[in-house]
């Protein structure tokens, strides 16, 4: 860890790191903790902390409660709206070609601490209600891209996001048991995508894969009414959806490669 005198005599810049430091531990934390849990976390002395969190507080970033603990606080969603909104739109050519290929709607959804949110959708050449929509947040255990997104992480760290978040019964289909879920999880690993069987809205099913090596945790999908996403329909479309996270992530060392 930085110590307190260099993130006190850096000219601010330590400090600017150890705010998002405190903000993201909130954030993974379930959005609220004390001032004793935030300096344990970040490996500050208490009044260190306490002057970053007095900080954020009065920018608007952190509110704090009557139990005296500090959460998140609303000026945050703007920044993470307009972010999404910006990423969504950056990979949204991508989803178009996915469309173009399967004939189905095609999403694309980021990891939001124990959701997922849809950043960008193409609607498929076929008139269907769809639940996904952007900037919508949906429970990771019950869609495709959910379950994508978990993909990426440890099985601990599932265990830990879904004893946070919960496991609610969506539809009839909803996997609502954590081992069933990892089981689920194991074998879409191996398998290279993951499958929305119904489990978030009846009659829709979904196939979806994630995005190597994105800013953010990032999973991309097709979505179509079931009895249209045959096993053909399902290999195909998986075929397709890892070819374009196979562009996207090309796209992404581009832009890094030159900054």
């Amino acid at each position: 860890m930085t110590s307190v005198g260099a993130v006190e005599g850096s000219g601010g810049v330590q400090s600017v790191g150890r705010a998002f430091e405190i903000l993201e531990v909130i954030a993974a934390q379930g959005g609220e903790l004390s001032l004793s849990e935030i300096a344990a976390s970040v490996g500050l002395p208490a009044p260190s902390a306490h002057r970053l969190l007095r900080t954020l507080v009065s920018l608007g970033y952190l509110r704090q409660e009557t139990s005296r603990r500090y959460a998140l606080a609303p000026r945050l969603i703007r920044l993470g709206e307009s972010a999404a909104k910006q990423f969504g739109a950056w990979g949204y050519p991508v989803l178009i070609g996915l469309m173009e290929a399967i004939g189905e709607s095609a999403n694309m959804a980021i990891l939001d601490g124990s959701n997922a949110i849809y950043v960008a959708q193409v609607a498929g050449r076929h008139s269907m209600r769809m639940f996904t929509e952007v900037g919508r947040r949906v429970p990771l255990h019950a869609t495709g891209v959910g379950k994508a997104l978990l993909t990426q992480l440890p099985d601990d760290e599932i265990v830990r996001i879904l004893e946070l978040a919960g496991m609610p019964t969506v539809t009839p289909h909803t996997i609502t048991d954590v081992a069933v879920l990892l089981q689920d999880v194991r074998t879409s690993r191996i398998r290279g995508y993951t499958i929305d069987d119904g489990e978030q809205e009846v009659g829709v099913s979904c196939v979806a894969v994630t995005v190597p090596n994105a800013p953010t945790p990032t999973a991309i999908s097709i979505s179509a009414p079931t009895p249209r996403m045959t096993p053909d329909v399902v290999r195909e479309a998986a075929a397709a959806l890892r070819e374009a996270a196979a562009t996207m992530t090309a796209r992404f060392d581009r832009k890094r490669a030159t900054g």
